[in-house]
């Protein structure tokens, strides 16, 4: 079990890693694409169909047969509250924000966990879970630096959808007690492909497909990777610890996020943020020691399930 809960951890953390990647190189995909919609319509049918393979050549197919009605119902909540409406609230919220905004709301994620997780998964919270919490508060409000931040509807809109991921962890964490990681994720992206698309249709912009260019293209294809490896490594992440552990763990994402958009500008790093930075490296710490700390909870990790 102790195991098991380490390769959670270390699964959690090469997903805030994709994560910080993710949203600095989605603004600029989403500002490339124009349409917020259509490009995560598109990005997330494309991370569906190679989920479709990911299930084939790992031989999780034969899965689907057993699973049950109720099963199946947390799946379709999944796509709806995971997969589809939040993604459109995200991307239509980053087209009106920067960034280093969007990066610091989506990191709160673990806030909004933490508050489902202790009534609803019965996941208690320790001194030392509770310390790290509040360095990792402190360590991305000090990484948003010097950097201007003023709510507006686009941090509403991408405040929503955190929150709708927030429930979607809750969910999932319940579905993975007895499905592979590999078929909730697949499950995710297909069902929340499937409500894009009809949004996309329903808005008259299927048309906008075929009138991509070939820039385009390739700005949707490089968050889908993105995409991929983050739904892949965030449910196995899941299955394994935690809630709360795993969405603290991707908080650091937001000083990657950071660190990018300091790159591109040309511009260095504040003392304010030298100092959010070693605070998440505390927390990550404290967050890490009390995993292993853990081992003796369990959680499921049938090997018929484990992805």
């Amino acid at each position: 079990m102790r195991q098991i809960q380490k390769t959670g951890i270390l699964l959690a953390l090469g997903t805030a890693t994709i994560s910080g990647f993710s949203i600095f190189i989605g603004k600029i995909a989403v500002t490339s694409v124009k349409n917020p919609v259509v490009f995560t319509t598109l990005k997330n049918s494309i991370v569906a169909i190679l989920l479709v393979g990911v299930l084939v050549l790992w031989k999780k197919l034969p899965e689907l047969k057993s699973i049950s009605r109720s099963d199946w119902i947390k799946l379709i909540l999944i796509g709806i509250v995971g997969g589809s409406v939040p993604f459109i609230l995200f991307f239509t919220g980053l087209t009106l924000t920067n960034a280093v905004s969007a990066g610091f709301i989506h990191k709160m994620l673990f806030v909004w966990v933490a508050l489902l997780a202790i009534p609803f998964l019965k996941e208690r919270l320790s001194w030392i879970q509770g310390a790290a919490i509040l360095l990792l508060v402190g360590g991305n409000i000090a990484t948003l630096g010097a950097h201007s931040f003023q709510f507006g509807k686009g941090e509403l809109l991408i405040l929503l959808a955190t929150i709708f991921w927030a429930v979607e962890n809750i969910i999932a964490k319940k579905a993975l007690a007895n499905l592979s990681s590999t078929v909730v994720a697949g499950a995710r992206m297909m069902f929340g492909s499937i409500i894009l698309l009809g949004v996309v249709a329903l808005q008259g912009n299927l048309g906008l497909v075929a009138g991509l260019s070939g820039t385009q293209w390739l700005w949707t294809l490089i968050p889908s990777v993105l995409l991929l490896g983050y739904v892949l490594t965030w449910y196995a992440a899941l299955k394994r610890a935690p809630a709360t552990i795993v969405a603290s763990l991707l908080v650091p994402a937001s000083l990657i996020t950071n660190l990018l958009s300091l790159a591109f500008q040309g511009s260095a790093m504040t003392a304010a943020q030298y100092a959010g930075g070693g605070l998440f490296i505390i927390a990550v710490g404290l967050l890490v020691w009390q995993g292993m700390k853990q081992h003796h909870q369990t959680y499921a990790t049938g090997q018929n399930h484990t992805s």
